[in-house]
């Protein structure tokens, strides 16, 4: 039996992936750099040979992908992105990988880890063009399901069924509280000693109840002072005295943007560790390139590297450049 033609061609696919991901055939034109009326004409011909309607043209609010336009849109960016590994294949590898890889951060997380990955892969990588979605886990998780990233890394929080999770770091929480605290040069600490003092929460969807269920977990119930999303927030609060937080996240400096420091003080309470993870959706085949950059993270953030280990390293290069520059 004969194989039936395909008669969409990759820039039809690659048109309608950045259509739908700009919501216009005009914003599309613009980042193709080509004419409007070209995108219009290939999504409408890709529609025709596949005998299904991919858009909702809305006038004057843009474009809705239709399910199935949903659909092919993840099909689409995956099979656009191991035609580039055909090609580096047919060419035989020469000048390293190359092309896009999109990675997926936890806000919060994003300080700690993407200035160090995105260096080390830039320096290993020279090809590759790594593209950072930051999100929230919902967020993420989302952009997995849909293809708009290939994988990310994340906190063990808020991820469904159907995605793999690969463990790179089990992070222990800390009390945090101000460098002029009562208890600040004690090292460590039993949530106990701070059941009436008040909280300073991270506020972020499933952040916020992991962090609150490890302080009710030892049988206090603080009051909840202050509130927020942002960790530097948080930690500006508690540095000038407004109350203790419980974070896992530690930066290599004790001062805040106040000004003012804070301490980080280790728990004797007993609490499960939160998982770093490398996630990614199960059954959807990784490229070379995204698996390269999968693997260059969990070198740079094993858990047997240490926190400092990331940022020993770029301090090393660093020092190397300027003495570099000095001969």
């Amino acid at each position: 039996m004969a194989e039936a033609a395909v008669g969409f061609t990759l820039a039809q696919l690659r048109y309608f992936v950045v259509a739908a991901e700009a919501g216009s055939m005009t914003a599309a034109a613009e980042r193709l750099l080509i004419a409007q009326s070209a995108v219009s004409t290939a999504v409408s011909n890709l529609e025709h040979q596949l005998g299904v309607q991919l858009f909702i043209r809305r006038k004057g609010k843009g474009l809705v992908a239709t399910p199935a336009g949903e659909r092919l849109l993840l099909q689409a960016r995956e099979l656009l992105s191991h035609a580039l590994d055909v090609a580096a294949e047919a060419r035989g590898g020469e000048g390293g990988l190359s092309g896009p890889v999109r990675l997926g951060c936890f806000v919060t997380l994003a300080p700690f880890v993407l200035p160090e990955l995105l260096v080390s892969s830039a320096e290993r990588y020279p090809q590759l063009q790594v593209e950072v979605l930051e999100g929230e886990a919902d967020e993420l998780d989302r952009a997995l399901r849909t293809g708009r990233i290939d994988f990310a890394l994340t906190y063990d929080l808020g991820l469904g069924a159907g995605v793999t999770r690969e463990t790179v770091a089990s992070l222990p929480a800390h009390a945090l509280v101000a460098a002029d605290h009562p208890l600040a040069s004690r090292g460590s600490i039993d949530l106990a000693e701070l059941a009436h003092e008040p909280f300073v929460l991270l506020d972020l969807p499933h952040s916020r109840d992991y962090f609150w269920s490890l302080v009710t977990a030892t049988g206090i119930t603080p009051v909840v002072r202050h509130r927020s999303h942002n960790y530097e927030a948080v930690r500006s609060l508690v540095a000038l005295g407004h109350g203790f937080s419980v974070l896992h996240q530690r930066p290599a400096t004790d001062h805040t943007y106040s000004g003012a420091r804070v301490a980080a003080l280790a728990l004797t309470n007993e609490h499960p560790p939160l998982d770093l993870v490398l996630a990614r959706v199960d059954g959807v085949r990784q490229t070379a390139r995204s698996t390269a950059v999968m693997r260059l993270a969990q070198e740079l953030l094993a858990p047997q590297a240490g926190r400092a280990a990331p940022r020993r390293a770029a301090a090393d290069r660093a020092a190397a450049g300027r003495a570099a520059a000095a001969e």
